[in-house]
């Protein structure tokens, strides 16, 4: 993705303090497109403000790392900790979720204040620390600078939809464009997966979410995936042929959705002067049939897959095509919607203490997304990574591919 996504892979092969400051820079090179008015605004419950997720991230650090690690350390400000914990609910009260826009002090200068402060603490305890502090910071620093990552797909997501409010539609990045697609060299049509056993979930040595783990054993198959993503061009004949308007595509909670929330089309589409447009991280544009379809919610890709005469895969199934190479843009470009609800794997264990609470907590009504977007940050994806959000959310970049059970 051009400018978005060209940050070096942060790994830890080349020392701790280099991994976190090219995580943390990556944070701040996303923000520096973004005005001190931007970086306030909240557009919706379910989005944050920029200057939010920046102050955010670094209270993770000060609480988790340096204040158990570090007695000399003193918090910045001890406000602070209500303003920017999230929902780690052992760590203490929080600030609202739906208020956070209302938080104007501090201001977007005070959290850059707030970011040196903690990262030269971080930097003074990792260069001090002996061997035996160092493997006891390691799991709690890489857990943080992947919450980080996260954030700053957020950070896209979030300022996407607060732009796309605005009359005038600013872009982020007025040269941005869509990444490449289709570049493997696959042959077209589907993957067929012949029935077997196979292990899912994280198997190796590198860096995993718990809800990743643990690994174990599955029935996959008979089924057939698409090697591509739904188009716009598909999404616009399913529109054609009343797709929105046929209650019998849709699930009941979906179809109520749609009635109260008045879709006709994916988020961030609009029709002007009879042509779809949609707002884009490069401003509004129009919409072009041979891209894949972004912005869609579980209810409308499970309603596409009924008009389609297909399903959506089950997270496994996507899983097991994936590692095998069959799957056509399965990183990079959209989240993948699948039909499996967000629950625990087998012999699932949160972690101890507050960080348990990352995960576990969110096991219900929420369902899987698989792969990632053009949005997540350079070395974030693998092939176990397991997204969730609630089916009617759409301000993610969020598509689909089809299955069916092979005749």
């Amino acid at each position: 993705m051009q400018e978005l996504n060209v940050a070096a892979q942060p790994t830890f092969e080349h020392g701790l303090m280099r991994a976190y400051r090219i995580v943390r820079a990556e944070t701040e090179r996303r923000a520096t497109r973004l005005s001190p008015e931007d970086q306030v605004v909240q557009s919706m419950p379910d989005a944050s403000p920029i200057k939010w997720h920046r102050a955010h991230t670094t209270w993770f650090f000060e609480k988790f790392v340096l204040e158990p690690h570090d007695p000399a350390y003193r918090p910045y400000d001890e406000r602070f900790a209500f303003l920017f914990n999230s929902y780690y609910v052992a760590a203490g009260p929080r600030h609202a979720r739906p208020q956070r826009g209302l938080v104007t002090r501090p201001d977007a200068a005070e959290v850059a204040a707030y970011r040196r402060h903690v990262d030269a603490a971080m930097e003074t305890l990792m260069a001090d620390a002996d061997a035996r502090t160092l493997s006891d910071l390691l799991p709690v620093v890489e857990i943080g600078l992947n919450h980080e990552q996260q954030h700053q797909e957020l950070m896209l997501t979030d300022i996407l939809h607060a732009f796309a409010q605005n009359p005038t539609a600013p872009a982020y990045d007025p040269g941005w464009r869509w990444p490449a697609t289709g570049s493997e060299r696959l042959a077209g049509g589907d993957a067929v997966l012949p029935e077997g056993i196979h292990v899912i979930g994280h198997q190796d040595d590198g860096f995993c979410y718990d809800n990743e783990a643990p690994a174990h054993r599955a029935l996959v198959g008979p089924v057939s995936l698409s090697r591509d993503l739904v188009t716009n061009g598909e999404w616009l004949e399913f529109m054609a042929d009343g797709g929105y308007a046929n209650p019998l595509l849709w699930l009941s909670d979906g179809w109520a959705t749609v009635q109260a929330d008045g879709w006709t089309a994916p988020g961030y589409w609009r029709e002007i002067d009879g042509q779809w447009h949609v707002m884009t991280l490069g401003g509004r544009r129009p919409v072009e049939p041979a891209l894949p379809v972004c912005h869609v919610s579980y209810y409308e890709a499970d309603a596409f897959a009924r008009w389609a005469g297909r399903h959506l895969p089950s997270e496994q199934e996507w899983e097991v095509a994936a590692r095998g190479g069959h799957l056509r843009d399965a990183f990079g470009i959209v989240w993948q919607w699948t039909r499996s609800a967000y629950s625990p794997y087998p012999g699932y264990r949160p972690v101890p203490g507050a960080l348990g609470e990352y995960n576990g907590k969110f096991m219900v009504n929420q369902m899987v997304l698989r792969g990632s977007s053009l949005a997540t940050p350079a070395g974030h994806a693998r092939v176990t990574y397991r997204n969730f959000f609630y089916p009617a959310s759409r301000w993610q970049f969020t598509g689909l591919r089809l299955a069916a059970v092979p005749s």
